[in-house]
Order: C-alpha cells, then sequence, then structure tokens
C-alpha cells in the first residue's frame, strides 16, 4: 500500500510518499481501506518534535489520527461489522491506504454523511466534548468561555456546552467576531487577542481554552474563585499557582465511539458544522501540513 512516512523529526517537506508491506487484522480489530484522513495540529506538533516528551513515536512513522473508509477484512472475534461497511474513528496510522482499527474503536458511518465529512470529524469532536465536559466541567447555566471557537474542537465545544444548558462566549479573534456571533448555541463574542477585552471579562465560571499561549495566565485571572479552566497538556497557565483556588483540569480526550456517533449525527442533521478548507491527495501530505500549520480555522482533508 501506500503511506505517508516520516523518517525523523523535522518540517513538513520529511514526510515521504511510500510503498509499504499491507497491515493484517489482529484479534479483535478491523482492516479499513482509507477513503479519508484529515490533518489536525497534533498531526504537525508530532511531526516536528514538538511534543516528543508527551507523544514520542518510533520511526519509521505513520502520522494520522482520524478516518473514514470501508471494512476489508475483520478479525477474529470481531463482530457488528462486514466487508464493505462504512466505517469511521480516531485512529493511528490514518495516512495510508489501509489502516488497522479496534473493532471497538470503530463507528458506522450515517446514512446520508459523506466519507470527507465524516474523515473531518472524530478527533475534534471527542476533543472538543472532553473540554467542556471533563476540562471546563460546565454544568447547566453556568457562563463559559470557549477560545478557538471557530475551530473543529471549538465548535465541538460550543455544541456540547450548548447542549449542557450553558451561556457561551466565543473567544476569537478580533477581525472574526462577526462569524463568531452567529454560531448556533452563542450569547457573546469577545476578541481573545485584544488585552483590554479580556480584562473586560468575568468573573466567569469557567474556561474552555482551546488555544493555550501566552494569554492562558489571563483567560485564568478572570475565572472566579471555585471555578474551572480546562486545557491541553501543552497549554497548563503559567500562572496557575497563583490561582489555588481554580480547579485546572488538563484534558487528554478519551475515544468513545458513542460520543464520536452522536456527533456525526449532529452533523449530518445540520446541528453542528465542520468547515473543510481543502481536500488534497495523500500524495500531497506534506503539502497539506505546511497549509495547515501557518493556521486558520476549517480542516483539510486527505484522500486515499
Amino acid at each position: 500500500m501506500k503511506a505517508i512516512v516520516l523518517h525523523e523529526y523535522g518540517p513538513a517537506s520529511n514526510l515521504a510518499y511510500e510503498d509499504i508491506a499491507d497491515p493484517r487484522p489482529s484479534e479483535g480489530s478491523v482492516l479499513v481501506r482509507v477513503a479519508a484522513t484529515s490533518i489536525n495540529p497534533a498531526d504537525w506538533r508530532v511531526r516536528s518534535g514538538a511534543v516528543k516528551d508527551f507523544i514520542p513515536i518510533a520511526f519509521p512513522y505513520i502520522p494520522g489520527l482520524d478516518l473514514a473508509g470501508t471494512v476489508v477484512e475483520v478479525g477474529e472475534g470481531v463482530t457488528g461489522f462486514e466487508p464493505g461497511g462504512r466505517v469511521m474513528a480516531v485512529a493511528r496510522h490514518t495516512y495510508a491506504e489501509l489502516c488497522t482499527v479496534k473493532a471497538t474503536d470503530l463507528v458506522k458511518i450515517p446514512d446520508g454523511l459523506e466519507m470527507t465529512t465524516a474523515a473531518a470529524l472524530p478527533l475534534v469532536n471527542v476533543t472538543g466534548d472532553a473540554m467542556i465536559r471533563l476540562g471546563a466541567k460546565v454544568q447547566p447555566g453556568q457562563t463559559v468561555l470557549i477560545t478557538g471557537a471557530l475551530g473543529g474542537v471549538g465548535r465541538s465545544a460550543v455544541f456540547a456546552a450548548s447542549q449542557i444548558g450553558a451561556r457561551i462566549i466565543a473567544g476569537v479573534r478580533g477581525k472574526r467576531l462577526d462569524a463568531a456571533r452567529h454560531l448556533p448555541g452563542v450569547s457573546e463574542a469577545i476578541a481573545i487577542d485584544d488585552d483590554a477585552e479580556i480584562e473586560k471579562l468575568g468573573p466567569l465560571d469557567c474556561v474552555a481554552d482551546t488555544v493555550g499561549g501566552e494569554r492562558a495566565g489571563r483567560l485564568l485571572a478572570r475565572v472566579k474563585e471555585g471555578g474551572t479552566f480546562g486545557c491541553f497538556p501543552t497549554q497548563n497557565p503559567r500562572n496557575a499557582a497563583l490561582h489555588p483556588t481554580i480547579q485546572i483540569n488538563i484534558v487528554i480526550a478519551p475515544v468513545n465511539s458513542a460520543t464520536i456517533l452522536h456527533y456525526a449525527e449532529a452533523v449530518r442533521d445540520g446541528k453542528l458544522t465542520i468547515p473543510v478548507e481543502r481536500i488534497m491527495p495523500l500524495a500531497d501530505a506534506a503539502e497539506a501540513q505546511a497549509i495547515a500549520e501557518k493556521g486558520g480555522t476549517a480542516k483539510i482533508i486527505l484522500t486515499a
């Protein structure tokens, strides 16, 4: 099969399109022919070595964390999936024509959902959901600030918070304020690249920080005593010790097939949108990662 292979940490140009041996399904796993995968920030952070202390990898390494495709073969003990069935998942090594996935992690793609759309969803959906439920620990009636609200994780977090019944403030760059105000469920939008606007906030019940960076500390300071602050492992606010009464929760999203299906159905039904910027062939993964790394809120899809 063809796959994208990384032989050493470095720039996107280190990603090579190569021939490698086809994988085979082991007990409890399923062999999937990948129709599409998507690019996530984790992909280029792993590739560059920026998170090697937290997410070590062995070379040669096939990147990729999302997939949508069709079942080719099921391993021993697998029930509920048959060859030809359309499936999606959070998985490893998905920048390839074939991929093995644990059967318990697979989700049947809802009827009416395109493969390229399905490929954009799994990781951002489970991550956004976890950011709200496990990170910010949002409760009904609370006010939550969600940073990066127009990104895939942010949009998923907004959807999760709205289902809980929270009051949602969308935090985005100033030039994206109008778009953020039109997100379903959002009550208010603020420019988080404007320190003066941040100072006007609060006190907030919770923050779901999907962006991190130098402003995380300023956002933490806007949370009321006893409030919660959700963030990713590499984005813990540096001034955390100054706010001992605020619960800071580091989010590592669990893979949950029921959650993936719930969000996929929401997208299919028009209740949630995860924008796709462009669709590119798998062979162009290096170029696609370089584009994605420059920033933006929409997904880039790779088709195998």
